[in-house]
């Protein structure tokens, strides 16, 4: 019996012979099979292939999805922390004004949060810190307790205009605050000396101004601060001006709030051209920068 077989000619291009290839039907249907499997298994492969791209695509578009969450979520917390400065600064105003009213005293103000401002502090390595929800609800508290003083310092002040340009509320010049209120080292004796007023440094000549409506009750020269000048605010309130190189006003006069008063310069006890300045209520020292409005 004679074996089956599959005959292939082949006729070469350009060429006048040919060539004769026999496979039996067996290896046919092995290549058959084979060829069918490589169709699929190329099937297959652009098939992974294509799920290949299209979950890169996906990760991509998830990629910038999250980069644009992530700014967006910095800008976030970042617009909280401007609104938590922000807030510390109306607190510290809000709690001036109090002194200056009356109405609370400073360590109530700093138990009711006014004083020190809210907390801002960076992540290590300067990030943000996440936001919480007690965080905003701490935020939101403080604007509403603010708010609600400030309605009660409007309330306060309304119809007291000539008693608020009594009021000391003004830098007495502009220059460099060296010496605060409160225990310090006497510059000449290096011991613990309690300090009455502000000192702050200013170039020789800087003019000094009156921080509110009065009436000059002392202007001459004594040891200590040199060229002076008081002046009576009414309620019992007092400012002091001291080390002036000169003094441009007189006993008796009236001035308002801004009125130049004298020149800075570095008489009686002083190291250096600068001012000092003082507040008193009713004889008794009390910080001037409680009273200072400006920034």
């Amino acid at each position: 019996m004679a074996k089956k077989h599959v005959s292939f000619i082949i006729v070469p291009h350009g060429k006048t012979c040919s060539r004769t290839v026999s496979l039996s039907k067996r290896t046919v249907r092995a290549l058959q099979a084979a060829a069918v499997v490589l169709v699929f298994l190329f099937a297959a492969v652009t098939a992974d292939y294509v799920r290949i791209r299209l979950a890169g695509e996906d990760i991509r578009t998830l990629r910038a999805l999250n980069e644009k969450q992530s700014r967006e979520i910095a800008l976030y917390q970042s617009s909280v922390g401007t609104l938590e400065n922000q807030l510390k600064v109306l607190g510290e105003k809000a709690s001036k004004l109090n002194v200056m009213a009356g109405i609370r005293s400073p360590d109530l103000l700093a138990s009711a949060g006014y004083v020190g401002g809210l907390s801002s502090s960076q992540a290590p390595g300067g990030a943000p810190p996440p936001i919480t929800s007690g965080q905003l609800q701490n935020v939101r508290q403080k604007a509403a307790d603010i708010e609600r003083n400030f309605d009660t310092l409007a309330s306060f002040f309304q119809n007291k205009a000539a008693e608020l340009a009594t009021m000391p509320s003004i830098w007495p010049v502009r220059g460099w605050p060296s010496s605060g209120f409160g225990w310090r080292p006497d510059p000449f004796t290096g011991l613990q000396t309690f300090h009455y007023g502000l000192d702050i440094v200013a170039a020789f000549g800087s003019p000094v101004a009156a921080t509110a409506d009065g009436i000059v009750i002392s202007a001459g020269f004594d040891r200590l601060l040199g060229n002076n000048v008081r002046i009576l605010h009414g309620n019992g309130r007092t400012t002091i001006y001291g080390h002036f190189s000169k003094i441009m006003t007189r006993i008796g006069k009236k001035v308002v709030r801004g009125e130049i008063i004298g020149e800075v310069g570095s008489t009686g006890k002083s190291i250096g051209p600068h001012l000092h300045y003082e507040v008193r209520v009713n004889d008794k020292a009390v910080n001037p920068y409680l009273y200072i409005l400006e920034e």
